[in-house]
Formats: structure tokens, C-alpha cells, sequence
């Protein structure tokens, strides 16, 4: 059982799939819900203030480079493109906007995204946090009903 709370800990802090697939995993597992959700949130949110603080700063060093500069590159294009297409549509709601943004479980959004365009827009840290925090809950939220409700809708078949 601590390996399958290990495995979603762990794929809930990777970019892009984030707690998004990890809850999914849970719920595909027979893993108890609840404790899923909340390891899932931590293993998501871990790595906020250190995409916030350095991810920018990595990404700038290594657009240039000759093996992963193209990666680079495409990861500061995306953040800069989330974070001004964020800024254009919220105007004083920024936050509110951020909120949104990770916690509405599509494709690109998320805590690395949302967090690297609040790096990028030079958002305050703390209220970026409090928001992309209450977004990854969002996200945990609508994710455990989709997969207990997919689950469910499977056991009919």
C-alpha cells in the first residue's frame, strides 16, 4: 500500500500530469480516497515555490544550450504565453484568474504552469501561492468526482 501512496505522490508532482493523472491512478488502484486526495495535494504543491523562485531562472540559463535548449525554450514560451493571455483576460482578477486557471483541470493548466506564469508576470509570491494552493485543491476536488464517477459508470458496464 505505501508503494501505490508513493507512486501518486510522486506522479502528482510532475509536470503536466500533475494530480490531474495521480487521482486517477488512486481511484484505478482501490486506494482510499481521501488520503489519496491529500497526498496528491502535497506532492502537487511541493514543487510550487521552487518552480516560482528558480524554474524561470533555469529556463533562461538553458534556452541556448544545445540539448535542451529547444525544451527550455518551449517551456518559457508557454508560461509567458499563460501568463499574458491570464493577464489580458483577468485585468484586476488576476488572481482569481490564477486560480482558475490551475484548478480547471485542462490540458496546460496546472501548478507548474500556473506557477511559472506567475514567475514570469512577477506576481506576488505569497498571494500567487495562496491561490495556486487553493486552485490545486479545485483541481483535487473536480478530479476525485470525475474518477468516482467514470468508476462508477464502468462497474455499470
Amino acid at each position: 500500500m505505501i508503494k501505490k501512496y508513493l507512486l501518486i505522490f510522486l506522479v502528482s508532482m510532475v509536470p503536466i500530469i500533475e494530480l490531474r493523472g495521480a487521482i486517477p491512478i488512486a481511484v484505478g488502484k482501490g486506494l482510499p480516497l481521501l488520503p489519496s486526495y491529500i497526498i496528491c495535494i502535497i506532492g502537487n504543491i511541493i514543487p510550487v515555490p521552487f518552480i516560482f523562485f528558480f524554474a524561470r531562472r533555469i529556463l533562461e540559463w538553458g534556452k541556448d544550450k544545445r540539448v535542451f535548449g529547444k525544451f527550455f525554450t518551449w517551456c518559457l514560451t508557454k508560461g509567458e504565453k499563460g501568463g499574458k493571455k491570464l493577464q489580458k483576460k483577468a485585468g484586476n482578477g488576476l488572481y482569481i484568474a490564477l486560480l482558475l486557471f490551475v484548478g480547471i483541470p485542462l490540458p496546460g493548466t496546472g501548478a507548474w504552469t500556473g506557477t511559472l506564469a506567475a514567475s514570469i508576470l512577477d506576481m506576488d509570491f505569497k498571494k500567487s501561492v495562496v491561490h495556486i494552493i487553493l486552485g490545486v485543491i479545485l483541481a483535487g476536488i473536480l478530479m476525485s468526482f470525475g474518477s468516482l464517477a467514470i468508476k462508477y459508470i464502468i462497474s455499470l458496464i
